[in-house]
């Protein structure tokens, strides 16, 4: 009988491609099948990088259906990549389920280091990053007021995510409940040529973003309940290489 495959978790660039490294384009030139959250997306990373795998399409909204066929052909031997749009699968992102499958069937999971938004974000704040809690994106509305009231007594810095169009009245949610001299650290479009961070008290970088539409992909960064915060505004990295 042949041995059981293996699930290889593949973190994809945010922004630059240059952030993919050697050993994911290695695990995705051998997988017998490549996992992705959207085809046509990874389609594109894929040719850049000279990948021929196959692609299987693996998102939210199919994952309930597709996962026992990926659990039955991982015990096949075969082995398997599963990649998102962008960043590491399992953050904000599919993955949660197949992994979880494949740990109770025994299945052996390599979740290679790679990219995530999250951490450059924090890093570059200026808020503390030895200890943080992550919120990915908030619930829209069910539970949304409850966790933002339960958020309002955490001491560690906190990381959420956010969609441009939405950015402002979220930073006015956080407003009523944090206050609106905590620090706050907005990050846009990490990697990428028009990378920006705005920082100040979350009044300010309000005012910033009210004067200057959002756009591309948002980390909002606040600091802890007792953190007083960098007072700096903003960089931007216009020079960086694409």
């Amino acid at each position: 009988m042949r041995a059981a495959g293996i699930l290889y978790i593949v973190p994809t660039p945010v922004g630059n491609l240059e952030d993919m490294t050697f050993r994911a384009v290695k695990v995705l030139k051998e997988a017998d099948l490549i996992l992705a959250e959207d085809t046509r997306t990874s389609a594109v990373l894929l040719q850049h990088f000279e990948i021929r795998g196959k692609l299987l399409s693996h998102h939210k909204f199919n994952e309930h259906q597709t996962v026992e066929l990926i659990r039955d052909r991982l015990l096949a031997g075969e082995r398997v990549a599963l990649v998102s749009d962008a960043g590491t699968p399992g953050i904000s992102d599919p993955g949660f389920l197949l992994a979880r499958t494949c740990a109770a069937e025994g299945i052996e999971v390599q979740t290679l280091p790679g990219a995530t938004a999250c951490i450059p974000a924090i890093v570059s704040s200026g808020l503390p990053c030895d200890r943080f809690c992550f919120e990915g994106f908030l619930p829209l509305k069910k539970g949304r007021q409850t966790l933002l009231t339960q958020l309002a007594k955490e001491s560690r810095t906190m990381i959420f995510y956010e969609s441009p169009r939405r950015l402002v009245s979220t930073l006015e949610q956080f407003v009523l409940t944090f206050g609106p001299e905590r620090p706050c650290s907005v990050a846009r479009e990490i990697s990428k040529v028009h990378e920006e961070h705005v920082r100040g008290s979350l009044a300010e970088v309000i005012a910033h973003f009210r004067a200057v539409e959002p756009k591309g992909e948002i980390v909002v960064v606040v600091g802890g309940l007792r953190d007083d915060g960098p007072r700096v505004h903003h960089n931007k990295y216009k020079d960086d290489p694409a």
